[in-house]
């Protein structure tokens, strides 16, 4: 049972890390398409 309990903690752990890296490259690329489209604005 202890085995079983300590494999879930770390699963649990390893998927919210996952969580916050997903979110964060999320964020990138969506700061990324505000340069693009900012970009894309200025050249007109």
């Amino acid at each position: 049972m202890r085995k079983v309990f300590g494999l879930m903690a770390i699963a649990g752990a390893l998927m919210v890390s996952a969580c916050n890296t997903v979110e964060g490259a999320g964020r990138d690329v969506s700061s990324a398409g505000d340069a693009v489209s900012d970009a894309a604005s200025d050249s007109k």
